[in-house]
């Protein structure tokens, strides 16, 4: 089956101030009418070199409870790796078509990974101005190498490098938002997954866009994950919903941004948020950004930590296995 993918389309049949139909969103939706253009807080900064651990983990459970998202400096990985893990994505998006489709998700299978677009529509019957690339990246026994471009060659040892440096960072902010808790520092993470937690990642590619006032890259959702570990490019694009606003997300060279997902706001009872996000898109540039989404395994059953659980506050969301939270978040079923 041929698709036609949103880089294609940019390459090949767009006028100035043209843009597909099926792109252009409903007015509400809209960056140039949503978008708040005010005085505003900045998104959390988190310093991971804070002398004052209690510091470090106050904030982020501030953070955590307030916006569902932080953004995290001095996180240990080297900025070099994080450069050379955005120019092999950027050179995978940069090679022929035919080639990048070498790698697409198999027609007819209800894979998540491999280089694509959404060919579904949303509930508004639009579409979202991006391309991707899904892939997983830990633990080895879920890899399937199919899905890794071997083009440009240092594609796989950069992702495998990525892999070990950034699950040491996200260990550290599982025990710091278990202890923020008010839990024992592995409670928050065995509660999603443990060992087994399935690390994706996901390469998203923004076109330019000749309308980006009309349209969006990736519509307003929560993440599906515990958590998501985020890098972007240096073209703005991130906007996070706080207090009724859709607000810019400040761009930090070299800076991780952690999203809280759905797994955590239910294994926190909801005292963790998870972010509510979308993503705009440029005219000029391209916008690119490398989460990572990290996922219970399908069979494994979230709910509420009994720890948060009590007559004054009981469960808010019933114990599900990950597939089946999935498939009705996805399939937009009640939960």
């Amino acid at each position: 089956m041929e698709v036609e993918r949103v880089q294609a389309i940019v390459s090949s049949s767009l006028t100035n101030d043209n843009i597909p139909i099926a792109f252009i969103r409903p007015r509400d939706e809209q960056p140039a009418i949503t978008t708040f253009h005010g005085p505003i807080p900045d998104i959390p900064v988190i310093d991971f070199s804070d002398p004052d651990q209690g510091n470090v983990i106050r904030s982020m459970a501030d953070a955590s409870r307030d916006w569902g998202i932080f953004q995290v400096v001095n996180h240990g990985i080297p900025f070099d790796l994080i450069r050379r893990l955005q120019l092999v994505g950027k050179e995978f998006f940069d090679l022929p078509q035919e080639e990048k489709e070498v790698y697409a998700k198999p027609h007819g299978t209800p894979s998540i990974e491999g280089y694509g677009s959404k060919l579904g529509r949303d509930v508004n019957g639009k579409k979202n101005w991006a391309d991707h690339l899904f892939h997983r990246i830990w633990p080895t026994t879920c890899i399937n190498y199919q899905f890794w471009p071997r083009n440009p060659p240092s594609y796989r040892e950069v992702n495998e490098e990525y892999a070990q440096e950034v699950r040491k960072v996200v260990d550290k902010v599982f025990r710091w938002l278990s202890l923020g808790l008010g839990l024992e520092p592995d409670v928050l993470k065995q509660g999603a997954g443990g060992e087994e937690i399935e690390y994706l990642m996901k390469i998203n590619y923004y076109p330019p866009c000749p309308r980006p006032d009309l349209t969006l890259g990736v519509a307003s959702h929560t993440d599906l994950s515990a958590m998501t570990v985020l890098v972007p490019n240096e073209v703005p694009g991130l906007q996070v919903f706080k207090d009724g606003l859709w607000i810019d997300a400040k761009y930090i060279p070299g800076a991780l941004i952690f999203h809280i997902g759905d797994q955590i706001e239910i294994l926190s009872n909801g005292k963790y948020k998870a972010v509510q996000h979308r993503t705009t898109v440029d005219k000029e540039k391209t916008r690119m950004s490398w989460p990572i989404f990290l996922e219970p395994p399908a069979e494994f059953v979230v709910g509420p930590l009994a720890q948060l659980v009590d007559p004054q506050e009981p469960p808010k969301y019933k114990p599900k296995k990950f597939k089946d939270y999935s498939y009705c978040k996805l399939n937009k079923l009640p939960q």
